[in-house]
């Protein structure tokens, strides 16, 4: 396992131990991060009007669209990192 890769999966761990919930843009952002490091680009149909939720998520994810995967991982944990010490929002 590279060394981005360990720290994805720790930073995976450490979402769940943060001390507070982040606001609902920072969580569409850590779902796109995500979804960008562990498959790549978007792929699928975009959620029609009546997913509100899922429409968002499409959109986030594909606004990502070319970034590399072990780019999208690097910037997942920077942005976990910054939320536990307090520095992110």
């Amino acid at each position: 396992m590279t060394d981005i890769n360990a720290q994805f999966v720790q930073a995976q761990e450490d979402a769940k131990q943060l001390p507070e919930r982040p606001g609902n843009l920072t969580l569409l952002r850590l779902y796109a991060l995500f979804k960008q490091g562990t498959e790549g680009d978007v792929h699928g149909d975009k959620p029609g009007f009546t997913d509100i939720v899922g429409k968002y998520k499409y959109d986030a994810w594909a606004a990502l669209k070319g970034t590399a995967q072990d780019a999208a991982k690097q910037q997942y944990v920077e942005l976990i990192e910054g939320l536990k010490s307090g520095t992110a929002a």
